[in-house]
């Protein structure tokens, strides 16, 4: 099973369309997620709120029978896809406020609260625009939450498979996470979205090749 997570900074064209098709994944764990989306042979499912006009905060796309579940979390999307609980989630990152869906006086406290009502709902694969790199120096998020989120996932039974991929930066690693079960194997790809004509997005995407038992 191929897994794939990208941020889509909202926009949505040709040439995003073809780059998610080369991915050639089972199963997307999207964010930041236009409205206009449409993947041929894939059924989609979107956060119920929006994080700006005609912009979902997170989706999930399947070329498998998807059913949609109830948002754990205002950021995050939840599908059941061949009896498995999929998360798409974004958290939160330094400068993203105190509004809505968000609840703390910071960072910190921002991705507990994130973090607590995710694991909650107990996702068997759980990825998208974490904002925090899960080793090494911290640029987007905070160190507690990160380390709140790596108790989560260990909690959960899931490993981060992206751990150790890069980020598009030179020198930092990636806050773009696919975390699958522990007893799953797990191969990670890192694809750029850059062209000649630019950048298609201001993230990267990375796929999971698993063998889910």
């Amino acid at each position: 099973m191929r897994l794939g997570t990208w941020n889509l900074a909202g926009r949505w064209s040709n040439d995003h369309r073809e780059f998610l098709e080369s991915l050639q994944c089972d199963v997307l764990l999207l964010t930041e997620v236009s409205d206009r989306v449409e993947l041929p042979g894939m059924t989609g499912h979107v956060t119920n709120a929006q994080m700006a006009r005609r912009r979902h905060w997170a989706g999930i796309c399947s070329t498998h029978p998807l059913t949609p579940l109830a948002d754990p979390h205002g950021a995050s999307a939840m599908a059941e896809v061949l009896g498995q609980r999929f998360c798409s989630s974004i958290l939160p990152w330094k400068g993203c406020g105190s509004g809505g869906p968000w609840a703390g006086a910071n960072t910190a406290e921002r991705t507990i609260k994130a973090v607590d009502a995710i694991a909650k709902a107990a996702p068997t694969v759980w990825g998208g625009d974490w904002n925090h790199a899960l080793q090494g120096c911290e640029h987007a998020g905070s160190k507690t939450g990160r380390d709140h989120l790596l108790k989560a996932l260990a909690g959960l039974g899931l490993s981060a498979a992206t751990t150790d991929a890069p980020h598009q930066i030179e020198g930092l690693l990636s806050i773009d996470h696919i975390a699958v079960p522990t007893r799953w194997s797990a191969g990670v790809e890192h694809h750029s979205a850059r062209f000649d004509e630019g950048r298609l997005s201001d993230h990267d995407a990375y796929v999971v090749e698993t063998d889910r038992p």
